[in-house]
C-alpha cells in the first residue's frame, strides 16, 4: 500500500539517535542532569557538562568517555550571565556549536512569602528561569542558521499544580519556564528549532532531605504507577525530544510523573 499524499514513510534510523550532535546540559554533575548527559552520550551526542563542582563534573566526563563519546567540563554558576557566556564559549571552542540545549540547572526553596527575602526570591528565579533564557539566547541563533536545534527545559509538576505550601518561588520559576517554552517554540519554529519541556513529578535523586518511611509511603500511594520516578525516567524523555523522531513536536510539555497529574 502506498503512503497517502503528503505523508513520507520514515526512514529507519535506530532508536532516538543524536549521533554527532553537540549537547550542552546544565546542572550536569548529579541527579537528573547527570542521567541526561549519559543518556545523550548513549544516543551518540558529545556533551558539554555545566555545573559548579569540578570534581563531580570530571567524574561524569569520564563516564561519558567510557561510552565512547567526547565530553568537556564547564564549571559555571548559572546565576552569573558572564559565567554562562564563558561556559557556552568553552563548549563551542571544544566541541562546536550547541545543537541540543538542556536547561536542567535548578534549586529548591521552601518558606512563606512573608519570610522570603528578596535575595532568595531572585536567586531561585535566576537559577531556575533566567539561566534558561541566557543559554537559549546564546545558542539559538546558530541553531536557526543551521535549520536544526533542540531546546529542552526541565520544569516540574510544581509549575503545573502550584506545588506545596511554601514553594512559591520554586513553583513560580517552573511555571515561568513552561510559559517560556511555549513562547520560544513559537518564535523558533520557523527555523526548524523545537523547544519543549519535560515536567517531572516525584523523582528520587538522592539529593533531598531523608523522608520518613510513613510519609514516603503516602507519597507513593498517590502515584498510579506505584513508585517514585528515577533520573533515568526523565533522561529517556529528554533523549526522545532531542531525536529526529520528535521533530514535529514543539511547545509541548512531556509529563514524567507516574500518572499523578493526568491532563
Amino acid at each position: 500500500m502506498s503512503a497517502p499524499p503528503g505523508y513520507e514513510v520514515p526512514v529507519e534510523r535506530g532508536a532516538f539517535r543524536v549521533d554527532g550532535r553537540v549537547a550542552l546540559v546544565t546542572g550536569a554533575s548529579r541527579g537528573i542532569g547527570r542521567a541526561v548527559a549519559l543518556e545523550l552520550a548513549r544516543a551518540g551526542a558529545n556533551t558539554a557538562l555545566v555545573g559548579r563542582d569540578r570534581r563531580l563534573l570530571e567524574e561524569v566526563v569520564m563516564e561519558v568517555r567510557r561510552l565512547g563519546r567526547t565530553a568537556v567540563a564547564c564549571v559555571a554558576d548559572v546565576q552569573d550571565p558572564d559565567q554562562i557566556t564563558d561556559s557556552t564559549a568553552r563548549c563551542a571552542s571544544t566541541l562546536g556549536s550547541v545543537d541540543i540545549l538542556v536547561n536542567n540547572a535548578g534549586m529548591v526553596s521552601r518558606g512563606s512569602v512573608e519570610a522570603m527575602s528578596d535575595a532568595e526570591w531572585s536567586q531561585v528565579l535566576d537559577v531556575n528561569l533566567s539561566s534558561a533564557f541566557h543559554y537559549a539566547r546564546l545558542t539559538s541563533s546558530a541553531m536557526c542558521e543551521r535549520g536544526w536545534g533542540r531546546i529542552i527545559n526541565i520544569a516540574s509538576i510544581s509549575g503545573q499544580t502550584g506545588g506545596v505550601s511554601g514553594s512559591v518561588a520554586y513553583s513560580s520559576s517552573k511555571g515561568g519556564l513552561l510559559a517560556f517554552t511555549k513562547t520560544l517554540a513559537r518564535d523558533l519554529g520557523p527555523y526548524a528549532v523545537t523547544v519543549n519541556a519535560v515536567s517531572p513529578g516525584q523523582i528520587q535523586t538522592g539529593m533531598g532531605v531523608e523522608v520518613p518511611a510513613e510519609e514516603l509511603a503516602r507519597v507513593v500511594a498517590d502515584i498510579p504507577l506505584g513508585r517514585l520516578g528515577t533520573p533515568a525516567d526523565v533522561a529517556c524523555a529528554v533523549r526522545f525530544l532531542a531525536s529526529e523522531e520528535a521533530g514535529y513536536i514543539t511547545g509541548a510539555t512531556l509529563d514524567v510523573n507516574g500518572g499523578i497529574l493526568r491532563r
